[in-house]
């Protein structure tokens, strides 16, 4: 045999052994990349629910709440304590809760070794309140934001925005809940004893390694962090005990980049009463609600005697490609909480047929139509700059936003100080989980969607507002702009480059 021939046959039969290895590697990565837990929890612990923060009223009508952001730990598995931060204690944060029409303010104090930001998700107030990147408070400071309460009521949340750095702060655990009442949505029959028939659900993903989170990127991942297990309320395998017939879960999607598409073990239907930003005007009956990190949705499920049920996340049927939703999360299911009815309940009434009218504007009075194109590289090709304001919107005008992604992946949008409606979805009507007031929406690639906002101020012209994609990794590597509202005729000023 010829040396070229036998150096031929050498290096084919090299080429097909790596060629093997190749292949067996990723269809060993492919197999193994999908993250399922039905069936595997065993529902040992109760849900924790987390306490009503304490307040006071001043002289002057303010109702003052005290925030510390603070390191801990929490023992999640028993006898193996895992670091943590928390407002107020190891984990997580009290629940906030305030009228319409009142004046609150907000004592923030950082107990951290590092500077961070507290930001009210979903909450209308003066941007130089907004608790973005902006606002920072450096280790061992203090801030006191106040605004006046003037929305409807919702289940709104708060979390640190630093820039940059986000997506790490809100995994150690700092995240809260900030519940709005109105005399409107006191007035109607809906589960509303908090801890009770009414109940917050913080549900994030997470990874333990050791007694320690492991907030590492996977192989092959570009959503962000997803971790192998939920917690809801930082309790794992949770169950909760409900002595009602109809039980109101608030429903917080507080991962940093996965999505949730949330229905029960059974099938069964329930009523969708409320989005990110307040009640619908009308109860929607579905079986599976989709939120992407940031979202909200109020579900009024019915329950019987003595049965159990498990909120569950199915996987998505919109992700993307097979690509994503193999390695980003899109293929995976998790058992996320038991439900266990009492043998005897107390009756409740009939969800209401109405329940009120949308405050966010149709569209039809907008002065101005905007367009992002949603990219990981940036948002319109570019990416985030401290000192660049993006947009000039005007206090008092409504305008359309039309976001679009192509970019291959999931992304959503969060735009900061305003409730949108969702006027289109690639053209169509929305569906019904989309019809009611929002400040955050999953965009999956191939969409386009139409949104109506309107900027009733006050107008500050040298602080931004932000709007970003909500998965926190994507936020942090610059896919986040920055808008002013100005009065008429008014020019933005320069905000600056640094964080404060």
């Amino acid at each position: 045999m010829s040396r070229t021939k036998r150096v031929l046959i050498i290096s084919g039969s090299v080429l097909t052994v790596l060629s093997l290895l190749v292949g067996g590697a990723f269809l060993w990565l492919w197999t193994g990349a999908d993250v399922n837990t039905v069936g595997k929890e065993p529902f040992g612990n109760e849900l924790a629910i987390p306490p009503l923060a304490e307040s006071r009223v001043e002289k002057d009508g303010t109702r003052v709440f005290d925030l510390r952001m603070q390191l801990g730990q929490k023992e999640f598995k028993d006898g193996r304590k895992t670091s943590t931060w928390g407002f107020n204690g190891d984990y997580l944060g009290p629940t906030l809760r305030a009228e319409r029409g009142e004046k609150v303010r907000v004592r923030v104090r950082n107990g951290l070794d590092e500077p961070s930001t507290v930001h009210w998700h979903g909450m209308h107030l003066p941007a130089e309140m907004d608790g973005g990147p902006h606002q920072m408070v450096a280790a061992g400071a203090s801030w006191s934001p106040h605004w006046t309460v003037d929305q409807p009521a919702a289940t709104l949340w708060y979390h640190p925005h630093p820039h940059g750095a986000t997506e790490k702060h809100v995994q150690r655990g700092l995240a809260g809940m900030f519940i709005l009442d109105d005399p409107a949505s006191d007035r109607l029959a809906l589960p509303g004893r908090y801890g009770i028939d009414d109940l917050p659900l913080i549900v994030q993903d997470v990874t333990f390694d050791g007694t320690e989170f492991d907030h590492g990127h996977g192989m092959m991942q570009n959503a962000g962090f997803l971790g192998e297990r939920t917690m809801v309320n930082g309790t794992l395998n949770p169950y909760r005990e409900v002595a009602d017939e109809r039980v109101r879960l608030r429903l917080l999607n507080a991962s940093t980049a996965r999505t949730y598409t949330f229905g029960f073990s059974d099938d069964r239907a329930f009523d969708l009463v409320g989005t990110d930003g307040g009640l619908l005007e009308r109860p929607a009956a579905l079986e599976r609600v989709q939120l992407s990190p940031g979202e909200r949705a109020e579900i009024v499920v019915t329950m019987r005697p003595g049965e159990r049920t498990v909120l569950r996340s199915y996987p998505q049927d919109n992700y993307g490609d097979a690509w994503q939703e193999r390695f980003n999360g899109g293929d995976d299911s998790f058992d996320v909480l038991q439900l266990r009815a009492a043998d005897r309940l107390r009756p409740s009434p009939e969800t209401p047929d109405e329940l009120g009218t949308l405050e966010v504007p149709d569209g039809t009075e907008a002065v101005k139509a905007r367009h992002f194109d949603l990219k990981r590289s940036g948002i319109n090709g570019r990416a985030m700059a401290m000192d660049r304001v993006d947009e000039i919107v005007t206090r008092g005008t409504t305008e359309t936003w039309t976001v679009r992604n192509t970019n291959g992946m999931p992304h959503n949008f969060h735009v900061h100080d305003v409730q949108f409606r969702v006027l289109e979805v690639n053209g169509e009507a929305p569906p019904a989980a989309l019809r009611g007031p929002k400040d955050t929406v999953f965009v999956p690639n191939g969409t386009t969607m139409k949104l109506a906002m309107r900027f009733d101020g006050p107008a500050d012209p040298d602080t931004p507002y932000m709007y970003h994609c909500h998965l926190l990794y994507h936020e942090d590597q610059g896919m986040m702009g920055q808008f002013v509202v100005v009065e008429k005729g008014q020019q933005a000023g320069r905000p600056s480059e640094h964080q404060h």
